[in-house]
């Protein structure tokens, strides 16, 4: 975990993160805690992109609603959309755009009206956040990048998990078996099989990440990066590039 949780960290001009509490998440025969991280972006006339978002304390709103709007509240991907009707039923006038398979995993938990997350253009937030779909055969993970601050943020498709942090030791020994322990965090190797398929496509959406030339990269699971951006892109996929 990365405490204080569910408060905004501000992380660059109009960027923060809220480091949320852990979701329990199967890994075969075992449930694992992960911890959750959501992301914030302030864009023009105080609208706020809401990425992932974390359980919503009543502290945590307050201060949301002092930073601005939220306009859109995002499900980047199949497995990140557990706390979206608490956002909802908060901010009901925000727009909620669910990652291709979201509405199929989340069934009835879901049960009101979205728009779809599924193209590279024509979204309002087009002038300031570019939008990237990642597609591989179980997932597809929408992919942002802020370009006023440099910020690419992504959900699974690297993790970076601290050994130091993790009290079990089935966790740590699966975190190393996975590939996604710090320093050298990478796309799961579970995850990498989904992607066999659709290899060539990946690589061109890595490639297309390192030329937006990211300061930071943020992560949803485990210990995000604050500096040389590409570079990290580079190590973490270098098994594909």
């Amino acid at each position: 975990m990365y405490p204080p949780l569910n408060v905004l960290k501000p992380i660059a001009h109009n960027v923060w993160i809220v480091d949320g509490p852990a979701i329990e998440f199967s890994v075969g025969i075992f449930k694992m805690p992960f911890p959750t991280r959501m992301t914030l972006v302030r864009l023009a006339g105080d609208r706020l992109f809401v990425h992932s978002p974390t359980s919503l304390t009543p502290e945590l709103s307050a201060s949301v609603r002092s930073m601005g709007v939220p306009q859109w509240i995002v499900a980047p991907n199949r497995l990140h959309y557990w706390w979206i009707p608490q956002w909802r039923e908060s901010f009901p006038e925000a727009n909620i755009y669910l990652a291709p398979h979201v509405q199929q995993q989340a069934g009835r938990h879901i049960d009101f009206a979205s728009l779809p997350l599924d193209r590279d253009v024509g979204y309002e937030w087009d002038p300031e956040l570019a939008t990237l779909p990642v597609r591989g055969s179980y997932m597809t993970e929408v992919v942002f990048f802020h370009y006023a601050s440099r910020t690419l943020i992504l959900t699974d498709l690297i993790e970076n998990f601290e050994a130091e942090k993790v009290s079990s030791a089935m966790m740590r020994w699966l975190i190393r078996l996975g590939g996604v322990r710090h320093p050298d965090g990478q796309m799961p190797r579970d995850m990498r099989l989904t992607f066999r398929r659709n290899r060539s496509q990946l690589k061109a959406a890595i490639q297309k990440m390192i030329t937006w030339d990211p300061k930071r990269v943020i992560l949803a699971h485990g210990r995000w990066y604050d500096g040389d951006g590409a570079r990290e892109l580079r190590r973490a996929f270098r098994w594909l590039i």
